[in-house]
């Protein structure tokens, strides 16, 4: 790989990084040396970047089929923010707007174009095609969400089928097929229907070990965790509902209690779906309560919380939509609430399917999907054994695992269910299977004859639920295989031959009787401090004048990073990750501006709040709120004067009294509600907040709960 050395310095330059995420480089050198590829990275991986580097390291155009215009001007306006030649065609370009960019093509001035499949191959823009690729020249064709092309992926576009006339057409243009997600199967699928030749095929892991995975039941009291989730968390927030009227209805629910949410789903207007999404994107609503209408190509780095309230279809699509939370690799919650009202309601939706085979398909996808919400492994384990990944456990972060269970050896169960497969000559499915060594008499035993195996009733001793728990966990932990053909027919592989010779032990997860209650870890990274927020203030106001995202000006992570190293001249400025030389230029001396106003306003602040020093850990930020505190302003007026959330100041006026300082506490919550709370936490103990709340009703909120509760722990320390 040596012999490509100038491509980090072309990767700081034009994004700011100074080195390549794995497998990054090796794609682009292949890219460079006209390969065609294929390459599946998730969400947040840099994948785009696979595509963009080489674009602006080649001759010619680069043209990039994309779905969604959403998706295109996202890109777009993102390229452009790194001083990078692009642009898009779409139904969204006025006639003369799309003559101008057209011009700027043909006169190379552009190095990436963003085209949908359908004007792509329509009779009209073929032949300005063929122009640029005689005149100009076609350095790649890249095909983004490429999953798109195959009817086994969960996002069919029949339009992306013909895409193959381009490999027809323009035999000896190199062709780049991306997505996010893709099973073995729809991956040669991919390159199937797109006709690539002797595609270079990279699929980087799956695994975003950023996100926090987390599956609750659905109680009565579904909507209160949902406040309190929302409450409690610093950053976007995506929630995924079923229909249109739970969106709107949940939409309508967070409005009436003053939570910043707007609906998004396709029964609404192009224009009102439009307006939401910027505000979304933009940060001036913080909520976004959507169908799986909102998402695909939906580039916002910083959505700290996705929620499905409803059950998703199929395990692909969970984790295509769960993954839209911490892009940029910082940590981040994924919750799904499981309800079987939900799952009936989409069994409904299957059985208008005119297609059979379609039925059955969706059907197998959405067992997979509840196995995953029911399953005891380790969340992960189960996600990428999907994908064919095989993953050891304990992720340590996710529900199962940061809530471990304990684990039973079932290596005896394990050998006598893949006995009854092999007997069965792996020909059936796995409720057959557990019937046969339950020896239930149903029809298709006794018309099989299967009621005479030997595997016939050994199993009478478990219950249905705990072999359904026992084959689930088989195929998670990569002991036992699924057909994905709709029939989910078992196989053995070899490493069920290694249990049933008795090479390999088995131990299950064995679920306790009530699922643990979820405590919210405490996480100091994401205690923003005032350095954080003033830099944040100032990205908005540059957004904001530009009419761009703020994390097109810096991402979060980049801001974290100045307020670490809070660089004094543009010399060390330049050296941060996603600081290329055209943002160095036009944004470095505004941050740095900032960042040295703080430092000069640090040293007397720290002395006007040094009779607060103790032995506890108090931020800049905290010492600030209890300034404003102890000159008797509320809550919203604090909030208001330091251009915070309420509920970051309760926040820290919480953990202020966690670390022992005098905050008044009369001043926030009346003390006839502080004595009834306090007599509920003498009854329930040191419970988390939603129990406690279950307990006094409506009229006693999750913050007045959360500050008397820290006086109460105090106390009884």
């Amino acid at each position: 790989m040596s012999e490509y050395p100038h491509l980090e310095n072309a990767l700081k330059h034009h994004f700011g990084y100074d080195s390549f995420r794995s497998p990054q480089r090796e794609i682009i050198i292949e890219a460079l040396e006209n390969r065609d590829l294929l390459v599946i990275m998730p969400t947040g991986g840099g994948k785009s970047l696979c595509f963009q580097l080489p674009a602006l390291m080649k001759a010619g155009l680069t043209v990039v089929v994309s779905p969604l215009i959403a998706l295109m001007q996202d890109q777009v306006d993102g390229l452009r923010k790194n001083g990078i030649a692009a642009t898009f065609l779409n139904s969204s370009v006025s006639p003369h707007q799309a003559r101008i960019r057209e011009q700027a093509i043909m006169s190379g001035k552009v190095k990436l174009l963003y085209v949908a499949p359908e004007r792509l191959l329509s009779e009209r823009f073929l032949p300005l095609l063929d122009l640029v690729h005689h005149q100009i020249g076609i350095s790649a064709f890249a095909i983004d969400e490429a999953h798109c092309v195959s009817e086994w992926g969960h996002d069919f576009r029949p339009e992306y089928r013909q895409m193959i006339s381009l490999r027809q057409r323009y035999p000896n243009v190199p062709m780049w097929g991306l997505t996010a997600t893709a099973t073995e199967r729809v991956r040669a699928d991919i390159i199937k229907q797109l006709g690539l030749n002797q595609p270079s095929v990279h699929v980087a892991s799956f695994n975003r070990q950023n996100l926090y995975y987390e599956v609750r039941p659905k109680k009565k009291t579904v909507y209160v965790e949902l406040l309190e989730l929302i409450r409690e968390t610093e950053g976007s927030v995506i929630i995924y509902c079923l229909t249109r009227k739970k969106v709107e209805e949940l939409a309508f629910k967070l409005q009436h209690d003053h939570i910043c949410a707007l609906p998004y789903h396709a029964g609404l207007s192009d224009s009102e779906r439009s307006e939401n999404q910027t505000k979304f994107i933009r940060d001036d609503a913080r909520i976004m309560v959507a169908t799986i209408a909102f998402g695909m190509g939906i580039n916002k780095p910083d959505v700290r919380l996705v929620v499905h309230y409803d059950i998703s279809r199929n395990l692909e699509s969970y984790y295509q939509e769960s993954g839209r939370a911490g892009r940029d690799s910082e940590s981040s919650r994924c919750l799904l609430f499981l309800s079987y009202s939900d799952v009936k309601t989409i069994e409904w939706l299957i059985e208008q399917k005119t297609d059979e085979q379609e039925q059955m398909i969706a059907k197998q996808q959405l067992r997979q999907m509840i196995d995953y919400a029911e399953g005891t492994d380790c969340r992960r384990t189960i996600q990428l054994s999907y994908f064919g990944e095989r993953f050891a456990g304990n992720c340590g972060n996710c529900d199962n695992c940061c809530n471990p269970k304990p684990l039973e050896d079932w290596t005896i169960e394990a050998m006598k269910f893949l006995s009854c497969v092999a007997r069965c000559k792996q020909r059936f499915g796995m409720k057959h299977i557990i019937d046969i060594l339950r020896g239930s008499k149903t029809q298709k035993i006794l018309d099989k004859g299967h009621d005479k195996l030997s595997t016939y009733g050994i199993g009478k001793d478990k219950t249905l639920d705990e072999w359904r728990m026992l084959g689930r966990s088989l195929l998670h932990q990569g002991l036992l295989e699924q057909t994905d053909d709709g029939y989910a027919v078992l196989k053995l592989n070899s490493f069920s031959l290694e249990v049933m010779k008795k090479q390999r032990s088995v131990s299950i997860v064995v679920p306790p009787k009530e699922k643990a209650t979820f405590q919210v870890r405490s996480d100091k990274a994401q205690e923003a401090d005032i350095l954080f927020h003033k830099l944040r203030e100032l990205r908005k106001q540059l957004a904001d004048s530009q009419s761009v995202p703020p994390y097109m000006i810096f991402g979060d992570s980049t801001l974290r990073l100045m307020t670490q190293v809070k660089p004094k001249n543009k010399q060390e400025f330049s050296q941060l990750a996603g600081v290329g030389t055209h943002k160095l230029t036009q944004y470095g001396d505004k941050f740095i501006q900032v960042i040295q106003g703080y430092l000069q306003d640090k040293s007397p602040q720290k002395q006007k709040y040094s009779s607060l020093s103790t032995n506890e850990d108090i931020s800049d930020t905290e010492l600030q709120t209890f300034e404003l505190h102890k000159q008797g302003l509320s809550v919203q007026e604090i909030a208001q004067q330091r251009d915070l959330r309420s509920t970051t100041i309760i926040r820290h006026l919480s953990d202020l009294i966690a670390k022992n300082q005098p905050v008044d506490i009369n001043l926030i919550v009346p003390v006839n509600k502080q004595k009834k709370i306090l007599q509920v936490l003498d009854i329930l103990g040191d419970v988390a907040l939603t129990p406690i709340k279950e307990y006094l009703g409506d009229s006693y909120s999750f913050d007045e709960i959360r500050l008397v509760k820290n006086k109460w722990k105090r106390k009884s320390n």
